[in-house]
């Protein structure tokens, strides 16, 4: 079983037992984060998408904050002295993947042709 989360703008293919670095949450280490943007659910009856979604999440254990590789930005202009050096460090959350849940399916509202033959029956 597996699933297609999406957190950060960036989406992951997660398993249950999975440790993933997501872009950096505000929790604290050890806490459990609930993560509903599911986009897909991959199990032995199938594939879920869309609306059999509704109420599907994956929940993940905080196990720390890590941080990236620093990256050089750069910036030159040649015969102009212009030069300018800076750096970015992005920070991470380590997550643990413990529970993947695809949840209950709500049963969807009547087509509308429906609704029209139930009123015509009660006139």
């Amino acid at each position: 079983m597996y699933a297609i989360i999406k957190t950060g703008g960036k989406q992951y293919r997660v398993s249950e037992g999975d440790e993933i670095l997501v872009e950096k949450l505000n929790e604290d280490i050890g806490k459990t984060v609930k993560i509903e943007n599911v986009l897909l659910i991959k199990d032995d009856s199938g594939v879920h998408l869309g609306d059999e979604l509704k109420n599907a999440y994956v929940e993940a254990e905080v196990l720390g904050l890590e941080k990236g590789e620093k990256i050089i930005v750069f910036k030159y202009r040649a015969k102009k002295r212009y030069r300018r050096k800076t750096g970015h460090r992005q920070q991470y959350t380590r997550l643990k993947i413990t529970k993947i849940v695809l949840g209950k399916a709500t049963k969807r509202a009547k087509k509308a042709g429906d609704n029209s033959e139930t009123e015509a029956a009660a006139s």
